[in-house]
């Protein structure tokens, strides 16, 4: 008897949730677009642009095509993989404490959180 109480009210509740999401009207906006340049102005920059032979809208186009790193590889990977051991290192059981107190060579014992910077 409990069991099928206890099923009954389960199915109404799961019958009476789904019923009540319904979907919403469109959005008319009613504010008119203002335009801040003129059509001549977004032609000639169009012109510009496939002078260029670029196309910042179409799916091929990479942005990073002209970067330029001032750093070798091994520098980069160098600093990533720094990055991995402090990470790992900050994420462990005792959030990272033994590795800042590693690290905390010139700090002084005095500061405190919450302590002015001007020492008040």
């Amino acid at each position: 008897m409990h069991r099928t109480i206890a099923a009954a009210v389960i199915a109404l509740v799961a019958a009476s949730s789904a019923s009540s999401v319904l979907a919403d009207d469109i959005t008319v906006e009613t504010t008119p677009f203002v335009s801040t340049s003129s059509r001549a102005q977004v032609n000639a920059q169009l012109q510009q642009f496939r002078q260029a032979g670029v196309d910042p809208w179409a799916q091929h186009y990479d942005q990073l095509a002209a970067l330029r790193s001032s750093r070798t590889r091994a520098q980069v990977r160098a600093d990533y993989l720094q990055s991995r051991q402090e990470t790992a290192a900050l994420t462990a059981e005792d959030s990272g404490s033994a590795w800042l107190a590693a690290r905390a060579h010139g700090v002084a014992a005095s500061l405190l959180a919450g302590t002015p910077a001007s020492g008040q």
